[in-house]
């Protein structure tokens, strides 16, 4: 199913965040054309680990069509205004005021299509005194918090995935879904704004409330949790590792009386409730920890499935890659087809095909001859 079928989106995108969205739009069967600077998109050049491509461009440009403009050039312009009087969704991701100042603002483009779908993302917001910043996902990591609450007591660690232009890029896919849908109902369009900071700064709401409200700031506790007991990595008796997370209190029993034949620490007034559990961190995680240490993972494993303990191998990417959970995709980019993990969502009894990660200006020379002055 294509549900998205017979739309236009416009996407003049680099990096992460816009390629995101757009991606998604692509995969629900909009045409999306992707317009890139005259040196292309840079993602293209961040690695030529994927066959000579780039892991983040294979990954987020499937589906599009490239065409290279020069923004800067009159001709190049008319080509993208042209694209614009047929546009359902318009994304971008330039700097602030950048498509302004191009003549494509989106105040002055909605006046002309009330219909359009504009989506602009950005590093801070369209306002605010910090508007005008530049942005990349590590600065955000890092202005948003999540580099005060992730790492280790030692030292604060970046996320090790681009965290802040995925979050942004969802939030885009998703409000634009809700502007299509509202369009359907009104006949009309709107504007859409999304940041990076804004995205992350949502994500960070537990450790917010806690410390506004609560007055408990979390720390850096690596694989452990900041506010619940056992909660974290124990090493097993052949050198592998289970990550065990106790999630309430009932659990907690079962873990002891099940799992760790030890009934008597149940209901034991230091360990009977999580708060408890958090309060003597040290003596529970050890209490744990001697038993891990006891068995090999997999003998472990079984004792937690009898209790119904949740868990998880600590796993490295040669684990990832032999998961037997893994659905997998094959799209086909510049060098040669790619197979990569599937998103996150999919629909029963519907088996989706995935368009291809174009060339710099694959499309270029059709998109001119469609949308063009001499067309």
């Amino acid at each position: 199913m294509n549900e998205l079928e017979g739309l236009l989106v416009v996407s003049v995108e680099h990096a992460v965040a816009a390629p995101f969205a757009s991606a998604r739009l692509a995969d629900a069967g909009a045409r999306v054309v992707k317009v890139e600077r005259p040196e292309g998109d840079f993602a293209r050049g961040y690695d030529a680990l994927v066959n000579g491509d780039s892991a983040y461009f294979v990954w987020l440009n499937r589906g599009k069509q490239s065409v290279r403009l020069d923004l800067k050039a009159d001709a190049d312009r008319a080509v993208l205004s042209a694209l614009l009087e047929k546009a359902d969704v318009l994304i971008q991701n330039l700097g602030p005021g950048v498509m302004k100042r191009l003549g494509f603002g989106a105040e002055a483009l909605l006046a002309a299509r009330p219909d359009m779908i504009i989506c602009s993302i950005t590093g801070y917001g369209a306002e605010g005194p910090r508007a005008s910043q530049k942005a990349y996902d590590l600065l955000i990591q890092a202005e948003s918090g999540i580099c005060a609450i992730n790492g280790t007591p030692e030292g604060m660690a970046r996320v090790g995935v681009s965290i802040c232009d995925i979050a942004a890029g969802m939030n885009a896919y998703q409000a634009i879904l809700e502007g299509l849908i509202g369009r359907g109902i009104t006949g009309k369009g709107r504007i859409i704004d999304v940041s990076l900071f804004h995205a992350m700064a949502e994500m960070m709401n537990v450790p917010y409330l806690q410390h506004r409200y609560g007055g408990f700031t979390p720390g850096r506790h690596g694989l452990m949790h900041p506010s619940i007991a056992p909660y974290g990595a124990f090493p097993c008796s052949d050198g592998k590792a289970l990550l065990l997370s106790v999630q309430n209190d009932r659990e907690w029993r079962d873990l002891c009386r099940i799992a760790m034949m030890r009934p008597d620490l149940a209901e034991a007034p230091d360990f009977a409730t999580n708060n408890a559990r958090v309060a003597n961190r040290a003596e529970v995680d050890g209490i744990v920890a001697a038993h891990m240490a006891k068995a090999g993972r997999e003998a472990n494993i079984a004792l937690l499935d009898a209790a119904r303990i949740a868990y998880g191998r600590l796993s490295d990417l040669d684990d990832l890659q032999a998961h037997p959970q893994n659905r997998l995709i094959t799209v086909a980019a510049p060098h040669g087809d790619v197979e990569m993990m599937a998103p996150g969502a999919s629909v029963r009894g519907e088996a989706r095909s995935y368009g291809a990660a174009p060339a710099l200006d694959a499309q270029g020379a059709a998109i001119r001859a469609e949308f063009g002055p001499d067309r």
